[in-house]
């Protein structure tokens, strides 16, 4: 199904190309179609230099993913960045293992989120979490997502569910973007093939070192993700439920290139799927 929700692309999944050519990039990302961007890191760009930036491109800076650690240290620089830029949204995009609902620092996580959440206010911005599958542990009866979102109150912290992840923890996405209704302004489109047998270890897929992933054997026998509308998601079931849950935005994300595109050609193909 087509949208009438704008769609934005989260630029971890051409950031190579940003470190290359941050101007030239930008400028392929809204040739595409793209209506936003939202970013991963400002490769050493002056904040009021990429707002004009995006202006002069016709690209929204609707938020941006700033690790958790990052955002603690200076809190007030980075919303002023932010502020700066143009971005509604600044999202805490992972935790390390000590943060994660069943880590030792959990609780210190969630009271460190309000104060994130109030600072995030006074500039403008609203935080969002952006989930993975180790949230979907079960704390009780309750998932660590949802023990997270009920310490942590709406008006300071709202979702950014990636739906890839979602899936791969179980839930069926467009049920779970339904269940945050009013509370999903941006919803994540991830798509992802995942073999018959789901493997012990993935993440090395998104940087992060959990062993090595499979390379030896092909594509089809590996976890591993795919321009939206290639792999797996019911991506019109998504779509729906994002509209009916009040979201604002729709951002692809691809975190490594597959079918032997290269990261562009990915970004390229989920846009053309979700505009025809």
């Amino acid at each position: 199904m087509k949208t009438n929700l704008p769609i934005a692309v989260q630029l971890y999944s051409v950031r190579d190309a940003m470190a290359a050519d941050f101007e030239g990039t930008l400028k392929q990302i809204k040739e595409m179609g793209y209506d936003g961007v939202e970013f991963a890191g400002l490769f050493g760009k002056d904040p009021a230099y990429i707002k004009a930036l995006c202006a002069e491109l016709g690209l929204v800076p609707i938020s941006a993913h700033v690790a958790y650690a990052e955002m603690m240290a200076d809190i007030e620089g980075t919303m002023s960045a932010y502020e700066t830029i143009g971005c509604k949204f600044i999202v805490i995009p992972y935790m390390t293992e000590e943060y994660r609902p069943d880590g030792a620092e959990f609780d210190k996580a969630c009271e460190d989120m309000k104060i994130l959440g109030k600072a995030a206010k006074d500039h403008g911005l609203t935080l969002l979490y952006h989930n993975h599958d180790f949230e979907f542990v079960k704390l009780g009866d309750e998932y660590g997502i949802d023990v997270m979102y009920n310490r942590v109150p709406a008006c300071l912290l709202q979702t950014e569910l990636d739906t890839c992840w979602v899936n791969v923890a179980g839930e069926n996405p467009a049920n779970f973007v339904l269940k945050y209704s009013g509370r999903a302004p941006v919803v994540h489109l991830k798509d992802f093939h995942m073999p018959a047998v789901k493997p012990e270890k993935m993440y090395a897929l998104i940087g992060i070192d959990d062993g090595e992933a499979e390379e030896e054997k092909g594509e089809d026998d590996v976890f591993g993700f795919r321009p939206v509308g290639y792999g797996m998601q019911d991506v019109p079931a998504i779509i729906a439920a994002s509209e009916k849950a009040g979201a604002s935005w729709l951002v692809v994300e691809q975190d490594n290139p597959s079918m032997g595109k290269t990261p562009l050609e990915c970004v390229k193909m989920s846009i053309e799927y979700l505009r025809a």
